[in-house]
Parts: structure tokens; C-alpha cells; sequence
């Protein structure tokens, strides 16, 4: 959580359409930018926000948007600014850092290989890789770790993300990040459970698979990726390569105080994982050849069965090999959010009927996704996709409010509650200077508007006295001490 002050703004009249310029698609690009919505409502009345006026209040410096219908990119846009000091606006070619979305594009490429018979992806991943051996010990068991596996987090390896390293670093190689060896700057990739057993994101796993598919082909990563995939998906604005090679459309990182990355932004080795920087554009042209692949018309790089397999949960119920599969009504859609160093995005795209949508941010304040993401939902009538969650709002007593003041620990940060105007907001570390305003639904529950999917529940003593806070958000359950 941290505050993001707005530095500047201003707002594309640019548009790409995949038809004419009409008055028709003009009022329904309208439409889009003044139905934003959040997933949590207070109140019993869906608001209609306006896409100009959420950037403003939330800070983000540009914004990239492509919506997909019938299979064809019907319009692209771009909103603010790629670098506000260069007075660089964004349009359709910035490319932006897909962050976790890498891994979609990666297993692409791996399950090529399978495709062409060059690596088994149920066979242990020892057999593939020469550079490098998965150190198994007493946790795998009898367990070996499988492509199929790396690429649905069910390894049961470590090492969810990494933070990235300043352009003036000295980068670590492949085997270094895996052995958790300097320059690197995460621990070594590791099982916590046998393999095969159940979840857990991963993209020290994913990192595994980049060796692997150099040590196989003998090849640079990014080389590979660019000739054998992203060339032909169409993806002509997008690269691998890390540190970028061609940096003059690229979008530069702002954090939540306004202030840009220290040069611009943050360089990702883990490229299969972290490292591509690509465009909306390109982004839908890759989710528009997995739909038609689906149906058996296409074959640019997977053909129908393994493109269907990959579209099919593996030991876990929705993550597949790349995405996330997610029924919304009755239509399943395949997904995958990114986050790097001050840089989000999401992408959407169903399994029927050629719908989807991308969008990029260069900020870190993921609420205007979401409420874009629930306006293209609206505006063009996606059946069950947006379902929000209406909430009462309530003002606990004074003396209530009172009691819950303090610092509660949550890992190695420190969760601050204090009294506001509002009547009581919420910091992490300090952060936001102001703090975020705590919207209560009854006199002990709580969250955020800025962090929608974050709940609190104040947790007391038999004597009354405040001693936690429980802290629900992406299916997990914390108990945040009290610090005396």
C-alpha cells in the first residue's frame, strides 16, 4: 500500500480499430472509459466512474487497453503518460513489462518442445536439463518434478517472485538465481512439498523451465522465444531480452509517491518468469491465436490438442499450464495478472466466442485495472463476468474506533491503525503518509477501497481487549498480532 501522487496527465484521442473510425464504436469506447466499476460496492447503486478521473485520484502516470470481440482486436488505446519527465505519452506501441504474464508466453514455448517431441513434460526434469540438476532431497520424497508441473505451480517449489535489479547491477546467470548464489538476490529455488501434491505459485519453478528450454535447444531465451513464438503470433513490438535492447518506446516505472525508478526501471534475468516487455496489441494477438487454436483453426505454434491441454487444470482445479482458468457464468475465461517493480497488467480471454482484454499499467495501484476490467465487462454485455459484491457501510462508536489504534505485525512489516477524518485508516510501514481510509461493514470488519480484496477483522481477549487483527485476502488467513 503507498500513496501515489499524481506528477501528470493527459489523456490519448488516438484510437486502433480493427473497422473504420465510426460514431458507433466511438460512443461504446465512451462508454468503457465512463463505466468504471469496483468488485466491492457500499451502498446498494453500481457507480459509473470515469477512467480519467480514477487515474487522477489514484496516481497512474499511463495506461494501455486492447479489447478483444469475435475473435479480432476491436480497439486499442492509449491513456497518460509512458514518461512524464520526457513528456512522453503513451500510445499503441509503449511497451510496458508483462511481468508474470512472461510466464503465459513461456510455456508457449516450453510445451512447443513437448509438441515437437524434444522434452517429455511428465518426465523428471532431470533428464532434460545439463547446465543445472534439480537438487531432490528428503522433502520430494520419491516425487519427481515435472515440466507440466513448473508450469502449473504443483512442483511444490519456493520463490514466488523476484524483485528485479537496477539497470546498473551486476546480473546473476541462470544457475546462480537457481542456486540462490551472488549476484543474485533471492535464496535458492527449493521443494517445501513433494511434487505433484497441490498448489503453490511459483516463479522460482518457472525459472527452471528457462534453463531448460536452453539447455535442450542450445540457445539464448529470448532468441528462441522471439523466432519460435512471439514472430509468429504477430508480436513484432514485443522482446524477451533482458536488459532490453531497443528502450526508445518503453514505458518508465512510477512508485507510489509519484516518484519514477531509479533509471526508469528494473532489469528480470528471470525472463521466463518477469522479463517481457510487449504491448496490448501484441498481448491480444497472443490470446486471440489460443482461442482460435482451441477450435482447431489455427496452428501458429501449438496446434488444437496441446493447446487444449494446456488450457486444462493440472492436479490443481484452475491453474494450467501458463494461465488460470476461471469460470464466470457459463463461460470459462483463461487468465493471468502481472506485477513487477512498479509495473501492472492483466489479461482475459474465453474459451468461446473470442472475447477478451488486455490491460497494461506503468503504476502500482491495481484498482483502476480491476474497475476497467468490470467496465469492458459491462459494456459489452460479458454474461456473468462481473459480479459485484454489494457491502453495508457502518460507523463504529468512537470508543470503538479508539480501542483498535496501534501496530500489528504481519511477516516483517508493521500494519499501523490510527484515527482520521475518515474515522480510522490503515499503513503498512509508514505508508500511505495519510493512510487509507478503513470502510467498516460492521463494528469490527473492515477493508479498503484501494485494496478491495483485503479484509480485516478485529480479534479480542476474553477481557475485551483488542489483541489481533485476522487478515483474510487471496484465499489465506493471517493473525496479525498486536505489538505492545
Amino acid at each position: 500500500m503507498r500513496y501515489i501522487q499524481l506528477l501528470a496527465f493527459i489523456m490519448l484521442g488516438t484510437v486502433v480499430m480493427a473497422q473504420s473510425n465510426t460514431a458507433g464504436l466511438e460512443k461504446l469506447i465512451r462508454q468503457v472509459e465512463n463505466s468504471l466499476t469496483p468488485n466491492i460496492i457500499y451502498g446498494d447503486t453500481i457507480p459509473n466512474l470515469n477512467l480519467q478521473e480514477r487515474m487522477k485520484a489514484t496516481g497512474i502516470q499511463g495506461l494501455s487497453i486492447a479489447v478483444i470481440k469475435d475473435y479480432k482486436i476491436h480497439w486499442a488505446k492509449g491513456y497518460g503518460m509512458a514518461d512524464v519527465a520526457e513528456n512522453r505519452p503513451v500510445t499503441n506501441d509503449t511497451r510496458f513489462q508483462a511481468a508474470s504474464i512472461s510466464k503465459s508466453l513461456n510455456s508457449m514455448g516450453q510445451l512447443k518442445l513437448v509438441q515437437q517431441g524434444k522434452v517429455d513434460g511428465e518426465a523428471d526434469i532431470n533428464q532434460s536439463l545439463k547446465s543445472w540438476k534439480f537438487p531432490y532431497d528428503s522433502i520430494t520424497g520419491n516425487k519427481k518434478v515435472t515440466l507440466y508441473q513448473l508450469l502449473s505451480h504443483t512442483a511444490g517449489l519456493d520463490i514466488h517472485g523476484f524483485p528485479g535489479y537496477k539497470r546498473t547491477d551486476t546480473l546473476p546467470t541462470i544457475v546462480q538465481i537457481l542456486n540462490g548464489e551472488k549476484p543474485a538476490n533471492t535464496k535458492k529455488v527449493k521443494s517445501l512439498f513433494a511434487a505433484g501434491t497441490k498448489f503453490k505459485y511459483s516463479g522460482g519453478g518457472t525459472t527452471v523451465s528457462q534453463l531448460l528450454l536452453q539447455d535442450v535447444t542450445g540457445e539464448d531465451y529470448a532468441r528462441f522465444m522471439e523466432r519460435e513464438v512471439l514472430k509468429h503470433l504477430g508480436m513484432t513490438n514485443s522482446s524477451y531480452m533482458q536488459p532490453p535492447k531497443d528502450t526508445a518506446n518503453l514505458a518508465t516505472g512510477y512508485y507510489g509517491n509519484g516518484q519514477p525508478v531509479k533509471a526508469k526501471y528494473h532489469v528480470y534475468p528471470e525472463q521466463a518468469a518477469a522479463g517481457l516487455w510487449t504491448t496490448p496489441t501484441d498481448l491480444a494477438k497472443y490470446i486471440i491465436e489460443c482461442q482460435w487454436a482451441i477450435e482447431g483453426k489455427s496452428a501458429k505454434v501449438l496446434n488444437r490438442d496441446m493447446m487444449q491441454k494446456r488450457m486444462t487444470p493440472y492436479i490443481d482445479s484452475n491453474a494450467a499450464l501458463g494461465v488460470f482458468i476461471e469460470k464466470r457464468g457459463d463461460i470459462k475465461w483463461f487468465n493471468h495478472n502481472g506485477g513487477n517493480e512498479a509495473f501492472l497488467c492483466t489479461s482475459y480471454g474465453s474459451l468461446e466466442g473470442g472475447h477478451g482484454v488486455v490491460i497494461m499499467i506503468n503504476g502500482e495501484n491495481f484498482s483502476v485495472i480491476s474497475e476497467l476490467l468490470n467496465s469492458v465487462a459491462r459494456v459489452y454485455n460479458w454474461q456473468g463476468f462481473f459480479k459485484p459484491e454489494f457491502r453495508k457501510k457502518v460507523i463504529p462508536p468512537a470508543d470503538t474506533l479508539k480501542a483498535m489504534v496501534g501496530n500489528y505485525k504481519v511477516f516483517t512489516d508493521t500494519i499501523t491503525l490510527k484515527l482520521c477524518d475518515e474515522g480510522l485508516c490503515i499503513q503498512q510501514n509508514g505508508e500511505p503518509v495519510n493512510g487509507y481510509a478503513c470502510i467498516f461493514s460492521d463494528n469490527i470488519t473492515f477493508s479498503m477501497a484501494e485494496v478491495p480484496n483485503a479484509g480485516f477483522k478485529v480479534l479480542f481477549n476474553e477481557a475485551g481487549k483488542v489483541i489481533a487483527l485476522e487478515l483474510k485476502q487471496a484465499g489465506m488467513t493471517m493473525k496479525l498480532p498486536r505489538i505492545e
